[in-house]
């Protein structure tokens, strides 16, 4: 592969994070085996060869069903068409995994939740009554106390 091959990225460009892959080289040997700085190098280049070409793949697969986006299924049968079916199994289970953990951090609420859900009503107010905190700010750093939980209230 020649340095620009990649799309708008030069080799330095497409790379993997260099701790993450050490970890995750370190995890799958045993503890007494050390490894070589340019064997890890090697290794990550590896990976990003292989993520490389499951990539290209996966875009041909899709191509030729006429898509536009790479679905999981295109992966799977790149997989397949590159010889590495007898991955698919350990590679769908993976998927489905990954599936549920995300399915499951997204039913925990986003970044911005706290673990109890507000009707539109109350996002509503709360949403309001944080605009009021914020004029007050801006017009003389007075801070306008929370309105009681009744409902959203109209202005004149």
């Amino acid at each position: 592969m020649e340095p620009m091959d990649i799309v708008g990225k030069s080799k330095e460009d497409a790379s993997l994070p260099k701790a993450t892959m050490t970890k995750i080289i370190k995890e799958m040997l045993p503890p007494d085996v050390r490894v070589a700085r340019d064997t890890q190098d090697l290794l990550i280049e590896c990976c990003v060869e292989f993520i490389n070409l499951i990539s290209s793949e996966s875009n041909e697969v899709c191509n030729r069903e006429e898509k536009r986006t790479i679905a999981p299924e295109h992966v799977l049968k790149a997989l397949e068409v590159l010889g590495f079916g007898e991955y698919i199994e350990e590679v769908y289970a993976a998927y489905e995994q990954h599936k549920i953990e995300t399915m499951h951090d997204s039913m925990k609420g986003g970044k911005w939740s706290n673990g109890a859900e507000m009707t539109e009503e109350e996002a509503a107010a709360e949403q309001q009554r944080m605009f009021a905190e914020a004029r007050a700010r801006m017009n003389g750093g007075a801070v306008v106390p929370k309105q009681p939980e009744s409902g959203p209230t109209l202005e004149s």
